[in-house]
């Protein structure tokens, strides 16, 4: 859901664990730490729309011909390419389905990177917090006469919804997280 709302704006795994570690310590800020070294001038917001439409007109390009296309250096293509194409990260609580051997071999078969799920919070989660109600909401009065009929609302619904209605959802589910850490875990909200 972070990568559908978000894009390439979405954090990545390795940045939401050193938050993690900071919160853990204390520290409130999730702003860079200065560092020395001159900053990158190659991963502007312009050059990674050169590079992702390059992409999107043809998978197949080599790094030299996205270089040739789009003006940046080889590393930056490479890497741009790299973290366009990275596997997709499926986030997923630990159920019985999901933690079963053949469901995780068919994740790792997919390139699917399931991020470890904390204590069950469903109040907490994407999909408890803000996707659920407002999809039961929607759907109160309504009768269906079979499962199809519930799969097709369903996906109807979530078809009407713009890419704003989930970043929304993801927004606000930050000042849950926060509200969360800042009261040592005892939240609830109704």
């Amino acid at each position: 859901m972070f990568k559908t709302a978000y894009k390439d704006d979405a954090v990545g795994k390795t940045q939401v664990f050193e938050w993690f570690s900071r919160f853990k310590n204390g520290e409130m800020s999730i702003d860079d730490k200065p560092r020395s070294g001159r900053p990158s001038t190659a991963q502007t917001h312009e050059n990674v729309e050169k590079i992702r439409e390059i992409i999107k007109e043809d998978r197949q390009w080599a790094i030299e011909e996205i270089v040739e296309l789009s003006g940046v250096t080889w590393s930056s293509a490479a890497r741009f390419v790299a973290v366009g194409l990275a596997p997709i990260t499926l986030q997923h609580d630990n159920t019985c389905p999901h933690t079963l051997p053949a469901t995780e071999e068919a994740l790792q078969n997919l390139k699917f990177e399931p991020i470890p799920h904390p204590p069950y919070s469903p109040n907490l989660a994407p999909c408890g917090f803000y996707f659920f109600p407002l999809l039961k909401r929607d759907l109160k009065g309504n009768h269906y006469t079979s499962d199809d009929e519930v799969k097709a609302a369903v996906k109807s619904w979530i078809r009407e919804k713009s890419e704003e209605f989930f970043s929304d959802g993801m927004k606000k589910l930050v000042t849950c997280w926060e509200k969360c850490v800042s009261l040592n875990g005892d939240y609830v909200e109704k």
